[in-house]
């Protein structure tokens, strides 16, 4: 009898169609439960990378500890101690005070607590003052320790309970504002903290983890209490002693300071230490033309449409704005001029020149503007006399040119305008040195400051309610007339 092959085959690629789907089903199914089971990124050590990136960057560290003395230190010179590289605040060991006082900065170091140890880092603490009271202070602590906490009996059974405060905690400004919590090393092991203060701008930075990121310009103090050391701007850095043992090592601070307004005479386009030049003198690497005039529409395109949009603009920007004798040169019939990477807070020198007339703008985070025009044209009509009554003069500069340059114009609950007119004539260069923390900014003019922590509005929102964004572009602006910039430097700061 003949045998019959070809059932036998079909059930075959049955069996086997059904084993490769049930185990591809099974794979799938485990890569999708082993993406479920994976940690989710932590979005405080995502937060920290940034700033701790730009510090080592900026390459500014200056080491604070020696490892064998305790030079650069005064205070409590007896209660601490250098053993074996470490500076060990021994066991009744109070507050030891840096030699110099310090404005802006970030301070890093590393410290091992024993069970509930304390201390505390003071900054902007005046001479003789206390850390917490007259200046702040960044707390130390084991805030695990068993001097912080004890046991209580809800009839269900015993539960720990901690009677420290919220702003008591490990890397809390005290009294101030409260740290997130998670990310202190057992008791016995090294800890990393930095502790940015720019301004009004206060970020504590623990093994990685931002655990404080807070404007005190806009924080009301977490005890209830007045803090009046908050609006300090400069002081000494304290190792706040609580009379515990706590082991530092690593102690190294990078000086922020707002450095001179005025640059003094150098090879243009050169930057001075710290900064990097945003325009090399040669040609238009680093920069791009403006993909949208609007930056609510430009910041929304992706994909295709921002390839597209991105070309056309870059065509706009390579037809109009050039490079001559090392100065960025805008023949006033394209569109603004763009840096082709975010930045969020920096300060930055630029130089300008304009002819009579002419009217432009520095774009911040692509909002605008610091504003750049001529004070001294009354914009009559050509065929027009000159303005001859003060009255008509006053009416010739309605729109306020007749204030000056470096004002945040687009500016309706914030003042728009500079505090003095620093500018120089038509056709002589001018010199802005711009600092931008938050949404505050600083604007010095040719060595004069004119704008003075002034919160630069959001324009693309109607109600001027709504924050700027915390990175966007930088953008030269086209309003129909020349233009020309050199020496454009910036330095970023963390945040």
């Amino acid at each position: 009898m003949k045998r019959l092959i070809f059932p036998d085959l079909f059930l075959l690629s049955v069996v086997i169609t059904l084993v490769f789907s049930a185990a591809t089903t099974s794979s799938t199914q485990a890569q999708q439960n082993g993406k479920a089971n994976e940690p989710k990124p932590d979005p405080n050590l995502i937060a920290g990378e940034r700033p701790l990136e730009i510090l080592n960057q900026l390459g500014l560290w200056q080491e604070m500890f020696n490892g064998t003395d305790l030079s650069g230190w005064t205070g409590d010179t007896q209660g601490y101690v250098a053993q074996d590289g470490v500076l060990v605040c021994q066991k009744g060991g109070k507050n030891l005070v840096s030699e110099k006082e310090y404005s802006d900065f970030a301070f890093q170091f590393e410290f091992k607590l024993e069970e509930s140890g304390n201390n505390g880092i003071g900054i902007r603490v005046p001479k003789g003052g206390h850390a917490a009271s007259d200046g702040m202070e960044i707390q130390i602590l084991d805030h695990h320790g068993a001097r912080y906490q004890g046991d209580s009996d809800f009839g269900g059974g015993k539960r720990k309970l901690s009677w420290l405060k919220p702003w008591q905690y490990h890397g809390s400004i005290y009294g101030i504002v409260p740290a997130k919590t998670g990310y202190l090393q057992p008791v016995g092991q090294w800890n990393q903290e930095t502790i940015i203060a720019v301004e009004d701008h206060i970020m504590v930075i623990l093994n990685g983890a931002v655990i404080v990121d807070a404007f005190l310009d806009d924080v009301r103090p977490v005890d209830g209490n007045e803090h009046p050391s908050m609006s300090n701007r400069s002081g000494h850095v304290t190792l706040a002693g609580h009379s515990d043992r706590v082991e530092f090592r690593g102690l190294r601070i990078t000086d922020l300071a707002t450095p001179k307004p005025l640059l003094k005479e150098s090879v243009d386009n050169t930057p001075p230490d710290g900064f990097e030049a945003l325009f090399n003198g040669k040609d238009l690497s680093g920069w791009k033309g403006l993909a949208h005039q609007n930056a609510n529409e430009r910041r929304a395109l992706t994909g295709e449409a921002l390839q597209q949009a991105q070309a056309i603009a870059d065509e706009i920007m390579n037809a109009h704005w050039s490079v001559s004798d090392g100065v960025l040169t805008y023949d006033g019939q394209g569109q603004s001029l763009c840096t082709d990477r975010d930045y969020g807070d920096f300060e930055m020198y630029i130089d300008w020149k304009i002819p009579s007339g002419a009217d432009s703008g520095i774009y911040l985070r692509g909002t605008p503007q610091v504003q750049i025009w001529d004070p001294w044209d009354a914009r009559t009509k050509s065929d027009a006399d000159a303005p001859q009554t003060p009255e008509d003069w006053v009416a010739a500069y309605k729109n306020g040119r007749n204030l000056g340059s470096g004002g945040l114009w687009n500016n309706q609950r914030w003042r728009n305008s500079p505090t003095t007119l620093a500018d120089k004539p038509p056709g002589q260069w001018n010199s802005f040195f711009i600092r931008m923390v938050g949404e505050k900014v600083s604007i010095w003019l040719n060595g004069k400051p004119i704008v003075d922590r002034v919160k630069l509005e959001n324009y693309w929102d109607k109600t001027r309610k709504m924050p700027i964004p915390r990175t966007d572009q930088i953008e030269l602006q086209h309003h129909g007339s020349e233009l020309f910039f050199k020496n454009i430097y910036l330095r970023e700061l963390p945040y």
